[in-house]
């Protein structure tokens, strides 16, 4: 299987400015490359004739000659993410490519290792047309190296993603056992096979720094357009965001990581973010929150580990089944915490969810 292992780099000014430049031509030729394909659409619609082929990366080097600088496998894996994001939206999944903004846009780009041009050597990565660069290699790994992605944040800080292929894990029996119902009360309510059920509380990392952030934005929007002030301000803004992000992160990693070291089968919710922030009472918890990206955790750890995930079905009424006998009540509104059955069985609304996840395992 294939496994990422992320990395901080250190590079040097001179190094950190060719992973800049690299960075913005492979954002460049993606977006020339779209503007061709676009291009051909409109051809195609009018009836111009024969429908020629799209363009390469090499065909505008020559138009282009800063490109040639540039990590030739970076640009070639732009031209592969656009044409996956083609696939993507012929076969329904996802809308039509957009362009890159140098402002909006994840800045990053991938190379590829070929003939051990990407290796490990006294604490530093080798990149292709970079040299060697120095990283902080806080946990080891085994495997052969495929790619490595490049990518800065917004405080101007370097990482590499490296992606090794790896031998499989063995399958492991089922031993333990838990249900895990996702909330905003509590972010994670788990009831385990001998039925003991724990409520994780929902950390709300940008609730609490929601008044830092709203600080630094009107300190933002004081300084003027184009002023070094601004810029400053700018900096800090994205620092706090950055925090967020990590401080989420690290929550997530560890909370998924736990539950698969502790369990052979993993059963939760599947819940549809995206409709349900709709509501813009509960849109900004749900965005913070982020079950998205937990589950995704839980699934690609399990996989890694040989565990079993079971994502229940989103119309699977969790919430709405009595736990004790089996049937199915009426719908309860957010607000009902507890309720009793019409068998007498008095139910906390999210262990008596967790458990009906739970019995999803047998």
């Amino acid at each position: 299987m294939l496994k990422g292992y992320k990395y901080r780099l250190h590079p040097t000014p001179a190094q950190a400015e060719f992973l800049i430049k690299t960075i913005g031509c492979a954002r460049f030729i993606y977006n020339k490359l779209l503007e061709d394909r676009i291009a051909i659409r409109e051809e195609a619609k009018a009836g111009t004739g024969l429908r020629r082929k799209p363009a390469t990366p090499a065909s505008y080097k020559p138009l282009f000659p800063f490109l040639a600088e540039a990590d030739s496998l970076a640009l070639a894996n732009a031209k592969l993410n656009l044409d996956t994001a083609f696939a993507k939206f012929f076969a329904g999944t996802d809308g039509f490519p957009v362009f890159k903004s140098r402002r909006r846009s994840r800045a990053s780009y991938t190379t590829n290792n070929q003939h051990g041009t990407i290796r490990i050597e006294a604490g530093k990565v080798r990149l292709p047309k970079v040299g060697f660069v120095r990283f902080t290699q806080h946990r080891p790994f085994e495997g052969i190296i495929k790619s490595a992605t490049v990518s800065m944040t917004r405080t101007g800080k370097f990482f590499i993603s490296i992606l090794v292929k790896q031998e499989d894990e063995p399958w492991i029996p089922a031993e333990n056992k838990v249900g895990i119902d996702l909330g905003l009360e509590h972010f994670a309510v788990m009831t385990n096979d001998t039925m003991v059920s724990e409520k994780i509380e929902n950390p709300r990392f940008l609730r609490q720094s929601e008044a830092k952030v709203k600080k630094a934005q009107r300190a933002l929007s004081r300084k003027k357009i184009g002023s070094k002030n601004r810029e400053k301000a700018k900096l800090l803004l994205a620092k706090k965001h950055e925090k967020i992000a990590n401080q989420r992160k690290d929550f997530l990693h560890k909370l998924s990581r736990r539950i698969v070291d502790e369990n052979q089968v993993i059963v939760v919710e599947t819940l549809t973010s995206k409709d349900m922030m709709k509501d813009h009472k509960v849109a900004k918890s749900i965005g913070d929150v982020s079950w998205y990206e937990f589950v995704r955790q839980l699934e690609y750890k399990s996989n890694f580990y040989g565990r079993t995930l079971i994502k229940a079905d989103q119309w699977f009424a969790s919430t709405q089944i009595c736990s004790t006998c089996g049937v199915k009540g009426e719908r309860k509104a957010m607000d009902v915490r507890e309720w009793t059955c019409a068998c007498g069985a008095h139910h906390d609304r999210d262990i008596n969810a967790s458990i009906n996840l739970l019995r999803l395992a047998d």
